[in-house]
């Protein structure tokens, strides 16, 4: 059974000026016995909206290697943003 780990939910408003929701949420299954065996667990990237929702489902490696470069990017980011305040400062 899928666990609901943590949720990022985005609104957003379209042309005409309507609302509409955007949810990206993390699911996680335990890892388990199956036949004899122990079988990694699995994490569920789900994106939805009021439309349709995407699921892709990782291993324990894909999602450490997702977040790795999740991480790396948001700091490079955090320091581009960090240099340009520096700049603005001087």
């Amino acid at each position: 059974m899928a666990t609901v780990e943590d949720e990022i939910i985005h609104w957003w408003k379209d042309e005409k000026g309507e609302p509409h929701r955007n949810v990206l949420r993390i699911e996680s299954e335990p890892a388990a016995q199956l036949n004899g065996f122990p079988r990694d667990g699995a994490i569920t990237i789900r994106i939805m909206n009021s439309n349709s929702q995407q699921a892709m489902k990782l291993s324990p490696d894909e999602a450490l290697r997702l977040s790795t470069q999740l991480l790396s990017v948001a700091k490079e980011l955090l320091g581009q943003k960090r240099q340009l305040w520096n700049h603005y400062d001087e």
